[in-house]
C-alpha cells in the first residue's frame, strides 16, 4: 500500500523537473559568491519579494535566528505570539545565539494572529527602567503552524509595520509558508512582506525542494547575515545542485498551492463528521489541519499509532493531532485517510 505522510509538508520528494535541474546545475563555491545558480536563486527571491537582497540558507531556523541576531543586542527581548515556531521549535536558540529573551503574547482574538493592540502592551522602551528588557524586536509568522495554518492579512502586517516602524522597533516575519498564506489571501508575497524589514521564507516545505530557506531584506543586513551563516556554519560550497531545485520550487509549485488547501478543507470537512473530533472547518484556509481527538477516548499518539498501522503518518500534539496536505497527497489519499481513521474511532 501507498504510505500517505500528512505528518508534515517537509516531507514531499523533488519533482522530476527538480532532479533534472539538481542534476543539470552550473555550480562554483558560494563562500566566495562564486555558484551562478545560487546567486540566481538569490537574485530571483528578491525579486518576487520586492527586497534589497536574499541569502540562500540550510535551513528556516537559520534564518530567523540569523535574523534574530542582527536586529537585537544581548538582554532584549523580542515580542512573539506564544504558539510561534521561533519560541517552541527552535531549540531556544534566540537566547543562545542572539542572547535574547522571547516576550510570548496570545491573540486578542484566539487565532494566532497577532494585532497592534496586541502588541503594544507587551513593549519595553529601550530608554525604560534599568530593570526592565527592552524590546529588540517583534516577530510575526504567516502562516501561522501551530495555529492551524492560519494567515495575517496584508493590511494587518502593514498597521503592525508602521506601528512599529514609529517606535523604532525592527519586525522580522517567520515566512516559512507565506506562499500558502499568499494563495488563501489572493495575495502576492511581496505585499505580504512589504510591511517587514526581513522575511524568512521555506523552499523545503509546501514548494516542495529538497533543502533550503531564504532570508531577505536590506543589502547591508543580508551583506552581515552572510557572514554569520558562514559563523554558524552554513557555508555550502558547491550549492547550486540545492539551489537549482529551489528555483524550480519558486516558479512552478506556487501556482498549485490552492490544490492542497483545497484537500486539506476536504479532510477538515471529513473529520468534523467523526465522533468525538473537534475541529473549525472555517479556521482551515491553508495547509495545515489541527484537531481536537480528547473526545474519542483514545490519546492523539495511540490513534497516530494505529494510523501508522494503516500507511497513514500524522502527528500528536498532546489532545490533538496535526495533518498537513502538500502536494505528494492526491484527494483519493485524502479520502483513504479519512477511512482509515473512521475505522479506528469506531473499533
Amino acid at each position: 500500500m501507498k504510505l500517505i505522510d500528512l505528518r508534515s509538508d517537509t516531507v514531499t520528494k523533488p519533482t522530476p523537473a527538480m532532479r533534472r535541474a539538481m542534476a543539470d546545475a552550473e555550480v562554483g563555491d558560494d563562500v566566495y559568491g562564486e555558484d551562478p545558480t545560487v546567486n540566481r536563486l538569490q537574485e530571483r527571491a528578491a525579486e518576487l519579494f520586492d527586497k534589497e537582497a536574499a541569502l540562500f540558507v540550510p535551513t528556516g531556523s537559520m534564518g530567523n535566528q540569523i535574523a534574530v541576531k542582527l536586529h537585537t543586542r544581548p538582554g532584549m527581548e523580542v515580542v512573539i505570539e506564544e504558539r510561534g515556531h521561533i519560541f517552541n521549535y527552535e531549540m531556544a536558540a534566540m537566547s543562545a545565539i542572539a542572547g535574547t529573551l522571547a516576550r510570548p503574547v496570545k491573540s486578542g482574538d484566539g487565532s494566532g494572529i497577532l494585532s497592534w493592540q496586541d502588541i503594544e502592551p507587551a513593549l519595553h522602551a529601550r530608554d525604560a527602567a534599568y530593570y526592565v528588557a527592552p524590546t529588540g524586536l517583534v516577530a510575526l509568522e504567516n502562516s501561522h503552524n501551530l495555529a492551524g495554518g492560519a494567515v495575517m492579512p496584508r493590511e494587518r502586517a502593514e498597521e503592525i509595520g508602521a506601528r512599529a516602524l514609529a517606535l523604532g522597533l525592527p519586525v522580522h516575519l517567520d515566512g516559512a509558508r507565506i506562499f500558502n498564506a499568499a494563495a488563501a489571501l489572493s495575495e502576492s508575497v511581496a505585499a505580504l512582506a512589504r510591511p517587514v524589514d526581513s522575511v524568512m521564507f521555506c523552499l523545503s516545505k509546501g514548494l516542495g525542494a529538497p533543502v533550503g530557506s531564504m532570508l531577505l531584506g536590506r543589502r547591508d543586513f543580508i551583506g552581515e547575515a552572510r557572514r554569520w551563516r558562514k559563523l554558524l556554519g552554513g557555508g555550502m560550497r558547491q550549492a547550486g545542485v540545492l539551489a537549482a531545485a529551489g528555483l524550480v520550487a519558486l516558479e512552478q509549485t506556487p501556482p498549485v498551492l490552492h490544490e492542497d488547501h483545497a484537500n486539506a478543507r476536504r479532510l477538515a470537512a471529513g473529520l468534523a463528521e467523526l465522533p468525538g473530533v473537534r475541529i473549525d472547518v472555517e479556521r482551515v484556509v491553508t495547509n495545515i489541519i489541527i484537531f481536537d481527538v480528547s473526545g474519542t477516548g483514545i490519546t492523539a499518539d495511540e490513534i497516530c499509532a494505529h494510523l501508522k498501522e494503516h500507511h497513514v503518518l500524522a502527528s500528536g500534539f498532546g489532545s490533538s493531532i496535526r495533518m498537513v496536505t502538500h502536494y505528494d497527497v492526491s484527494r483519493q489519499d485524502i479520502d483513504t485517510a479519512l477511512t482509515e481513521l473512521r475505522t479506528i474511532l469506531k473499533k
